[in-house]
């Protein structure tokens, strides 16, 4: 198996769904390590992963990943929702003989783990959902990022409309700012987590496979997120750990709040006096606590 510089195995290709599209995926860690299927946020790509790799050994936990639509090496789903993706990673675990898996997902992740979990309930053991993406109230855009709240008002205006903003801030994540200068007016805990060297190598490298295509399929993410479920909360049947920074201003806690009522099997864990890059803090806390789940 290939290995990263910092000494992560991994081992990727393509699948070809049903429909003709190809999924690009990746396996992150040793073929005997525990799996998890792990999605990450908006815009993300299959590259994503933790900046210290130190805590994916001592876990012994192999990370599967697929690029959504649109993004990385993955075809594009004009037009999609949520829930259909749920639909691919179903034949994602079927292509790699996993038959039962918790899933963890990650701000934009968030959601399509819970479809996954709704769609297919013989196939995911257990959820987690950290600073997930959920609806928002207008009253909650004035508590955004700027790049976020612009996006919340261009989403409003049609897809069109998005993409031609997405396309301008594409531009800026590739170019010198990154994403440090595109969330430059983040909380002073995301800010500081951004400056970090390794986390700002791994982040150009997840976010240019991200968007190596364009921002379509960022745009079609970002507006399947805008307009809301597209499936029933309450059909999810496995218990859901949903962790969340009270200092989010790119996913504002009020707005997952909401969503948790809406589950069945809940637990609520605010990270106090943190933000978006909570889970960067607390990712061996919250792999450990789902794959507790997991085997219970």
């Amino acid at each position: 198996m290939p290995v990263t510089d910092d000494g992560v195995p991994y081992e990727e290709g393509q699948l070809e769904l049903p429909d003709g599209r190809l999924l690009a995926w990746r396996w992150w860690g040793e073929p005997g390590w525990t799996p998890i299927l792990r999605l990450q946020g908006t815009p993300g790509s299959r590259l994503y992963r933790h900046p210290n790799p130190a805590i994916q050994r001592e876990l012994r936990v192999g990370y599967l990943m697929a690029d959504r639509p649109g993004y990385g090496a993955s075809s594009r789903l004009e037009g999609r929702g949520v829930i259909e993706i749920g639909d691919d990673l179903a034949a994602l675990l079927d292509h790699h003989l996993l038959e039962r898996v918790p899933v963890m997902g990650t701000s934009g992740g968030g959601p399509h783990a819970l479809a996954v979990a709704a769609g297919h309930p013989d196939r995911i053991t257990a959820v987690s959902v950290i600073v997930g993406a959920s609806p928002l109230q207008p009253e909650e855009v004035s508590r955004l990022v700027g790049v976020n709240a612009a996006g919340y008002a261009a989403a409003e205006r049609g897809w069109n409309d998005l993409h031609e903003l997405l396309v301008r801030v594409r531009e800026r994540l590739l170019g010198e700012e990154g994403m440090a200068g595109v969330l430059s007016d983040a909380p002073a805990e995301d800010r500081a987590i951004m400056s970090d060297p390794a986390w700002r190598r791994i982040s150009r490298a997840n976010t240019g496979e991200a968007l190596r295509q364009g921002a379509e399929g960022w745009t079609d993410e970002s507006m399947a997120l805008h307009r809301g479920w597209d499936f029933d909360l309450k059909t999810v049947r496995q218990t859901v750990t949903w962790w969340h920074g009270d200092d989010d201003m790119n996913a504002p806690l009020s707005a997952a709040k909401r969503a948790a009522a809406r589950l069945g099997q809940v637990d609520l864990r605010v990270l106090h006096q943190e933000g978006h890059f909570a889970s960067l803090t607390h990712e061996a806390e919250i792999v450990r606590e789902l794959l507790s789940r997991s085997m219970s």
